[in-house]
């Protein structure tokens, strides 16, 4: 077959080879027969399902390229080689690569070369992709002297691209701060700050693609998790990592980890939340617990046979102190007390002269002497009737809580009607974490290989601590932004929420070039932050981007929020209507007697449909291409504090990736007044 002078014809061909040979990969997995292959049926399950996960991940994504780049190095050890990179690995039936992964090392410099540093790329090539089909090339060529150094069409077109449905992946548009964070160590927890569009939260699921790559046999024995702050937000980014040909990785909000142990009916005040999630209440609790241990106030007499041992009250006492002194886990302690105590007895017997096996000792902790003692002294605590009696029992919280909360603040955590047992009791949220911590003193919780925490400026200290404890002996990736804290325990810094993480080493990155929201929507958004969080840097946008930022005023409020929705349904791409929860009620028969089809946040967008009503307080980590914000007053209004309202409507503000119009009636808050 003639080679074709056209570089566009070229590529396209090796488009066409490459999917041909992913295909050829993809049949070569399903023919495997593993009927001769494995010992027994357990075996064969295990890698029936390994097969399974291996075909999902070569499926070939028709809306998505199978490479977007290509690198051309001059010398070293790819000496005149030619790689085109993607979004996995690809080879041919020799096995010679026809696409590499994007978190391969010779992919590095796809991102990181530089006209300053080539890092010997002859050549870098970026792709540009119409509904799937190649469309588009545009070179650097990074070791010439004589070309400029220019800003990327295609990049800039792809960043600005219309998003309908999910979060898709950045990972063909990844810039080189991106891309430090996102290969950064195992072993080392990441905290990323990033205000509005600079990327953090698909950084964190990249970060999570790049470990499985360069970890995978560590992190298939640990797991991964991803935690985000609600299930609107895991549903529009769990398309991510599939895109990236990972499967395994699950996700949950911080009330999925704490629930399962007592069911969640009822809220609190946010002056009782804010209490309830205080750092001081573990150590409240692990009063609590410690206080059921109790020195022992008789001797022992352990009948086997025709013999009596004695243990005498002294020694059992040093046993028990023993076990309190080197603060163990309750329950760690209540399993070793019976051996403890068994050895003592063993102890006896040897001088006596028998001989004693472990079978012997493993017969006298079972003794019924010795498990009356272990009773006694080291009683059997069940997490949630622990917190139950805590926040129904004034005396038994006061006697914990001395030195540690105030009278106002124990009132505060006191339940107003005790209730009556674990299943009738209308538990929190908060109380949920306050069941985790008790159950974690008790017995250890299972500990991941690497979390990602999303939105993490709105956890509370004791929110921190659960997550804390899925990663103790993993690594984490915390993401968040100081300025989008809208609870009223949102945390002050990002120093302290990692010391309650149990991560004080984290090294903190701070992303402050915005990629997403225009610059003009970004500027008038910042003028809230010296009223919210004094010093924190506002995002430099780079997307220029005129006429973005319309603020309109009205006297026919719902009528016209309806219209501006018409209007801007007339551009491509995805709306959002944000509203304070108040008013998505009004909203919803507004657009419903004008014929608007609306969707509900976590429900996907798609062509036909693409008008979403977003109550504020879900607004956080979505992004739509034209937001519509009706009365920014509301939204402040809608919270507890002028703080925590202001940081909401900062949140609002900030979901527009291509234009802005805020409509009110009522006066805009003074903030949003220029400097």
């Amino acid at each position: 077959m003639p080679v074709s002078d056209d570089p566009l014809a070229r590529e396209r061909a090796h488009l066409t080879s490459s999917r041909a040979a992913l295909r050829a990969m993809r049949e070569d997995v399903e023919a495997l027969d593993i009927k001769d292959v494995t010992a027994n049926w357990v075996n064969a399950v295990v890698l029936g399902r390994q097969i399974e996960d291996r075909i999902k991940a070569l499926a070939d994504l028709s809306h998505t390229p199978l490479f977007f780049g290509r690198l051309d190095y001059l010398h070293t050890t790819q000496e005149g080689q030619r790689f085109y990179i993607g979004r996995r690995h690809v080879h041919d039936a020799d096995g010679d690569p026809m696409v590499i992964d994007w978190r391969a090392p010779v992919s590095q410099p796809y991102y990181q070369a530089s006209k300053k540093d080539p890092q010997d790329v002859g050549l870098r090539r970026r792709f540009g992709y119409t509904g799937g089909e190649l469309t588009a090339y545009e070179d650097e060529h990074l070791s010439d002297p004589e070309e400029l150094e220019q800003t990327s069409r295609l990049l800039q077109a792809e960043i600005e691209r219309p998003r309908v449905g999910p979060m898709r992946d950045i990972v063909a548009t990844i810039q080189p701060e991106q891309d430090g964070i996102v290969r950064s160590d195992l072993s080392g927890t990441v905290c990323v700050q990033g205000g509005p569009g600079t990327g953090k939260t698909a950084v964190g699921l990249h970060r999570v693609a790049y470990l499985l790559y360069a970890h995978r046999e560590r992190l298939a024995r640990t797991g991964t998790l991803v935690i985000g702050p609600n299930r609107s937000f895991l549903h529009y980014i769990e398309q991510v990592l599939p895109a990236l040909g990972e499967l395994e990785v699950k996700q949950a909000t911080v009330d999925d980890l704490v629930g399962g142990r007592v069911e969640v009916r009822g809220t609190d005040e946010a002056a009782t939340a804010v209490v309830k999630g205080d750092a001081r209440m573990a150590e409240l609790l692990r009063r609590a617990v410690r206080s059921h241990a109790a020195l022992p106030k008789e001797s022992l007499m352990v009948v086997r046979g025709s013999r009596r041992w004695r243990v005498p009250a002294y020694e059992l006492e040093e046993i028990v102190q023993e076990l309190m002194d080197r603060d163990i886990r309750y329950g760690a302690a209540r399993e070793a007390l019976p051996q403890r105590i068994a050895h003592a007895v063993l102890v006896r017997m040897e001088q006596a002269g028998e001989a004693p096996d472990d079978r012997v000792q493993n017969a006298v902790a079972r003794n019924t002497a010795v498990k009356a003692v272990v009773k006694e002294c080291w009683p059997l605590v069940e997490p949630a009737k622990l917190v139950l009696r805590l926040l129904g029992d004034a005396e038994f919280l006061a006697e914990h809580a001395e030195g540690l909360f105030t009278e106002d603040e124990q009132k505060l955590l006191l339940w107003a009607k005790p209730a009556r047992s674990v299943k009738t009791a209308k538990w929190s949220a908060a109380d949920a974490v306050l069941v985790d911590e008790a159950q974690d003193l008790v017995e250890r919780t299972h500990s991941l290989g690497h979390v990602v925490l999303d939105e993490a400026q709105d956890l509370s200290p004791m929110q921190y601590r659960a997550v804390g404890r899925r990663c103790t002996t993993g690594s984490a990736t915390i993401l968040g932004d100081l300025a989008q804290g809208t609870t009223p325990w949102a945390t002050a810094s990002w120093a302290e929420a990692l010391g309650h993480l149990g991560k004080p080493e984290a090294v903190v990155e701070e992303l402050t070039a915005g990629f997403r929201v225009p610059r003009e929507v970004i500027a008038y958004a910042s003028r809230l932050l010296p009223h919210m969080s004094p010093g924190l840097a506002a995002v430099e946008s780079v997307r220029e981007n005129p006429g973005s930022l319309d603020v309109r005023h009205t006297d026919a409020l719902d009528q016209d929020v309806v219209a501006a929705c018409v209007e801007t349904l007339a551009h491509e791409g995805s709306i959002g209507l944000i509203a304070a929860d108040a008013r998505i009620a009004p909203l919803a028969e507004a657009l419903t007697a004008a014929g608007l089809a609306y969707l509900s946040p976590g429900e996907e967008t798609t062509a036909e449909s693409r008008l979403t009503l977003v109550p504020a307080s879900l607004a956080k980590g979505l992004e739509y291409d034209y937001v519509v914000l009706d009365e920014p007053a509301a939204v402040v209004d809608g919270e507890p504090d002028e703080r925590t309202g202001l940081r909401r409507l900062y949140v609002a503000l900030t979901r527009a990736v291509s234009g802005l119009t805020i409509l009110h009636s009522a006066p805009l808050p003074h903030q949003l007044e220029p400097a």
